[in-house]
């Protein structure tokens, strides 16, 4: 099942999505938006109403959550991006681990913004897992039951503020509308706890590709290392890190400019796009 905010000229309401259009589920369930559904832990209510006919033919897809209370990142997960660990198979937890907030991302077939502090504008693509009831100290053998479903990412970064403070790349990670999510949740239900394919693209050419079955730190002991030192709520995210070929990793580097491209894709999980826009001038 795959559920998405959307906007069709009227309003903005939520749904699910078919080959055919929306199955809108604000009226037929009495729940205003996608994050309070996951909050009220009602996809089985949802789920009910998979095989109804669609509502709504013509539409723009929107970011799926709009404001989930925590969002965590996890870097270096792949072997080739990043420093190596003497022993990854013995890592046991991420080797990088920051936050971005909600209004550092934008939904799919939206601009993300390069701003005009620094032209070192990247792409990451990933696959970001939607936590679906709360918890805390979850057992790894129990993490994907807490798993509502996925959604793919592009962690936008802007390489030059990531390196400000030595190792604190919050400042490069949250600039405005500079990444993405979308284009919709795709529950657990349906395509279950993967190995998922994940793959970037620039313009067409390929950048990224990888399975995930590749993470040094897999998602239950993602989930498990979190809950750790805080409390995971329904509606929270984790992107769980990004493979070898970002922009950076090129000699010279690729930047992203205006009028570019970037696709994340997933396997069963849709097609994320966006196009690189410039913000404007700063504010003073």
């Amino acid at each position: 099942m795959r559920l998405a905010r959307y906007e069709d000229g009227v309003r903005k309401s939520f749904g699910i999505v078919t080959e055919d259009g929306i199955i809108d589920l604000a009226d037929r369930l009495g729940v205003p938006d996608l994050d309070t559904l996951i909050a009220e832990r009602q996809l089985d209510r949802a789920r009910e109403h998979a095989g109804d006919s669609p509502d709504v033919h013509a539409y723009r897809l929107l970011k799926p959550l709009v404001r989930p209370s925590k969002c965590f990142c996890v870097s270096y997960n792949y072997l080739g991006y990043g420093p190596a660990p003497a022993a990854p198979s013995i890592r046991r937890e991420p080797a990088g681990l920051f936050q971005r907030t909600p209004d550092s991302f934008v939904g799919t077939d939206e601009a993300i913004l390069r701003p005009p502090e620094s032209a070192e504008f990247d792409y990451e693509g990933e696959l970001v897992l939607v936590i679906g009831r709360p918890g805390r100290r979850i057992p790894r053998a129990l993490a994907m039951d807490y798993v509502a479903g996925y959604m793919l990412a592009n962690d936008g970064s802007v390489r030059d503020w990531t390196r400000h403070g030595g190792l604190n790349v919050i400042q490069g990670k949250n600039f405005w509308r500079s990444g993405s999510l979308g284009p919709w949740l795709t529950t657990r239900a349906a395509v279950g706890d993967g190995p998922f394919q994940l793959t970037t693209r620039v313009n067409g050419e390929l950048r990224q590709q990888i399975s995930t079955a590749e993470m040094l730190v897999p998602f239950d002991e993602l989930i498990a290392q979190v809950s750790t030192f805080t409390p995971l709520e329904a509606g929270d995210i984790i992107l769980t890190g990004t493979p070898p070929g970002t922009g950076q990793s090129f000699d010279p580097p690729r930047w992203l400019g205006p009028g570019d491209i970037v696709e994340v894709e997933g396997s069963d999980l849709g097609v994320l796009r966006n196009t690189v826009a410039d913000e404007g001038t700063p504010r003073g």
